[in-house]
């Protein structure tokens, strides 16, 4: 049997939330919530994977850009005589006697080819990730604004708001979102759209069709939070229900909320790109990811030049497991009894 000295009851009986060190003996330095929450999220690889593969498409996409010399939409020529490669802001003349440069294998001047339309596909794919991510983000953020707002509304008053919120986030689920989408493309179509703002009605649409799990997990932890001490506390102050919504209950659902957030910017990732490959988001001549994997339609293309379908592909896997990984980080250093499970 082992026996421990005083010295060793007493150091297992010191909080967890103090440190000591020898540079600053005397002296307890607090641990805070969030310090611990990212020490145990630091210590999953798979998160710290997820979180360098994002910030490194995200450098990639918004910073490397400035850096090409090429354009998402910019197309290039061959000259007949010469073999000389041309850019569409040259001269007309010489324009006149070229053809268009399309599937162009890789090579020093294109990294990754050009595509049929004779456009550089590594400019496509920087300008197609900003899309993406960016459709995520605002996709996102609406759908944390909305869910909040009905989901807290239905916990904290209950009642008939309650029912009547819960039945109108019954109506909304039921609506099947791909097929909206493509009845909205068609619109779009009749009122001709121009194809660079579709991308905004898109992100609207997904949005607002992408609350309801948000509301129901608010509602949830309102309920929960509402029956606690420190809830009944706040009561017992008589401070406005604004106060008690937006500094007491939000507040402790903050940890869910991102948890929430950061899983669902993948599957919005995924969905904007489904979307996109259906015809529904941004047109033609700009990028997405999803535009870019629809031209794997094209049997040649699919056979002979998977350089232009391959990168986008891969860039929508790593990104969205990049996200995953790393909500199910944050999930696991949020609440360690959930991981394993």
């Amino acid at each position: 049997m082992d026996h421990k000295t005083c010295s060793d009851i007493n150091d297992s009986l010191t909080p967890v939330s103090y440190v000591e060190t020898e540079d600053n003996a005397g002296y307890e330095l607090y641990i805070t919530p969030a310090r611990m929450i990212a020490r145990r999220f630091l210590q999953n690889k798979l998160a710290v994977i997820g979180l360098v593969t994002l910030i490194t498409v995200t450098i990639f996409c918004f910073i490397a850009p400035v850096f090409y010399s090429y354009s998402e939409s910019e197309q290039f020529y061959i000259d007949k005589n010469t073999g000389e490669e041309l850019r569409a802001s040259d001269d007309s003349q010489k324009l006149s006697i070229s053809v268009l440069n399309s599937l162009k294998p890789p090579c020093a001047k294109h990294i990754l080819g050009t595509n049929k339309f004779g456009q550089d596909m590594l400019a496509r794919i920087m300008y197609g990730g900003r899309i993406s991510l960016i459709v995520g983000v605002s996709v996102v953020l609406i759908e944390l604004f909305i869910g909040i707002m009905f989901g807290g509304a239905a916990g904290y008053y209950g009642g008939i708001i309650n029912g009547v919120i819960m039945r109108f986030i019954d109506i909304i689920s039921s609506i099947p979102d791909i097929p909206l989408m493509l009845i909205l493309s068609s619109m779009l179509a009749v009122l001709q759209i121009p194809p660079k703002n579709k991308i905004y009605f898109t992100m609207l649409i997904i949005g607002l069709l992408w609350w309801t799990h948000v509301a129901r997990m608010v509602r949830g932890c309102v309920l929960s939070l509402c029956k606690m001490e420190f809830m009944q506390a706040v009561d017992a102050t008589g401070i406005k229900t604004r106060h008690k919504i937006f500094r007491h209950l939000i507040p402790n659902m903050a940890p869910n909320l991102i948890v929430q957030a950061t899983l669902d910017l993948g599957g919005v990732i995924l969905l904007e790109s489904t979307l996109s490959f259906l015809g529904v988001g941004v047109g033609v001549p700009y990028a997405s990811w999803g535009n870019m994997v629809s031209l794997v339609n094209d049997t040649e293309i699919l056979k002979f030049h998977p350089n232009i379908w391959l990168p986008p592909g891969l860039c929508i896997l790593a990104v969205v497991m990049a996200f995953n990984f790393i909500g199910d980080g944050l999930r696991d250093a949020a609440d360690p009894r959930m991981k394993g499970r």
